[in-house]
């Protein structure tokens, strides 16, 4: 069912490779959520011949393979009006993008039009090799977890599915099982996630405390944990700075995040706690480890859940659309979401059925008067149309 559904990322592609050469196309974001399937449909729909390689194969992949696969994209390249070559995975191969830049530069400079689409799963090590190498060069189109819309059309979820087994598209066709989807959440992404992406950088010295960290993080989603209580509930734990930079680390892998609460001195924002975030709801859930049933019919932890999907949902839409996420609190009043785009702010609140203080946001207006507030889950702005995109924020 997925290889049938298109998401709009496949028309962003079709439309980057419809332009004349100029960049390098990176398709970049978490594992599992289609970056490989959206690309050879975009190929099929462009109507354009390729060449596609994959460097899963730790015995083919090496700097000179990229080499000798590029050099035979450009032969097959002679036969046809417009030919792409794809590398799949680039990330696997050390110092590929020193590489990638000699062979592109060469093409730019011998006027050959090879079209070149990159993807890889570990944001971090694709940004690494983007920055060291290959600036000015390419584009980056992300491939975020599916949203509630596209899980809806594709697989048939319910708004009570999606909260619970969130944007994962592979994993759709074992909601029936929870225990093989538990162990397809833990085996396929989040192990690989961990090991295989955010282990490889070499800031990591206690790859123990990165996973106990996760486990911590997704099972708080939507709560305030300090880093003294973080510490606190973690063995071995070092220092608030080594969990910072983990958890900083395990942000830009789009696994979990620290929201920082708002203000607008820039210093108490680095100051502030985190409010843990996970990027997909099935994070939460998995770390959770409770059944469908009983997880969303605790009040207080479907309220936490309500607002992960939530803040999810924003946190991939500000990485499109270029806005800040954030979270306030003054005293017992607090904003479950405050956005900022420049000059632009906006305080969301969600009702999520679970007790806390009421009307910090109204609270938020007095000190901002210049924002705009609403709230999610009243009878001007539903749950279900604010995940299905229904709303517009700027």
């Amino acid at each position: 069912m997925e290889a049938l559904f298109k998401r709009k990322l496949v028309a962003q592609i079709c439309q980057r490779l419809a332009e004349p050469r100029r960049f390098i196309q990176v398709i970049a974001g978490p594992r599992q959520t289609g970056k490989t399937t959206a690309v050879l449909q975009a190929l099929e729909e462009s109507g354009f011949q390729s060449r596609f390689v994959s460097a899963d194969d730790p015995n083919l992949s090496s700097v000179e393979w990229i080499r000798n696969e590029w050099e035979a994209a450009r032969l097959e390249q002679k036969k046809a009006e417009n030919f792409v070559f794809v590398i799949d995975e680039i990330q696997k191969i050390p110092k590929w993008s020193e590489m990638v830049k000699l062979l592109w530069d060469e093409d730019s400079r011998k006027k050959i039009p090879l079209k070149i689409i990159l993807t890889g799963s570990s944001v971090l090590l694709l940004q690494k090799g983007m920055k060291e190498s290959l600036m000015g060069r390419f584009e980056l189109l992300y491939c975020p977890h599916w949203n509630f819309a596209e899980c809806r059309e594709a697989f048939g979820y319910t708004l009570e599915d999606f909260l619970y087994f969130g944007g994962y598209p592979g994993a759709a066709v074992l909601k029936e099982n929870e225990e093989r989807w538990m162990r397809y959440i833990g085996n396929s992404i989040i192990e690989p996630s961990i090991s295989q992406d955010i282990l490889f950088m070499e800031e990591v010295r206690k790859p123990a405390l990165m996973k106990a960290l996760f486990t911590l993080g997704a099972g708080y989603s939507a709560q305030e944990l300090s880093y003294t209580k973080i510490l606190g509930q973690l063995q071995d734990a070092g220092n608030t700075v080594t969990i910072a930079h983990y958890l900083e680390l395990l942000a830009k892998a789009n696994i979990i995040c620290g929201l920082q609460k708002f203000s607008e001195s820039k210093l108490k924002v680095r100051q502030s706690s985190p409010r843990f975030m996970v990027f997909d709801t099935s994070l939460m859930t998995y770390s959770h480890g409770s059944t469908r049933k009983t997880f969303l019919e605790n009040a207080t932890v479907r309220g936490h859940l309500i607002e992960s999907a939530v803040g999810a949902y924003l946190l991939s839409r500000a990485r499109e659309e270029g806005f800040e996420v954030y979270w306030w609190r003054d005293r017992e009043k607090e904003v479950d979401f405050v956005l900022q785009k420049g000059k632009n702010i906006i305080a969301i609140e969600v009702k999520s059925g679970k007790v806390k203080h009421i009307g910090g946001y109204l609270d938020f207006k007095k000190k901002y008067p210049q924002a705009r507030a609403f709230v999610i889950g009243d009878s001007n702005c539903s749950l279900e149309d604010f995940l299905l995109g229904k709303v517009d924020l700027f």
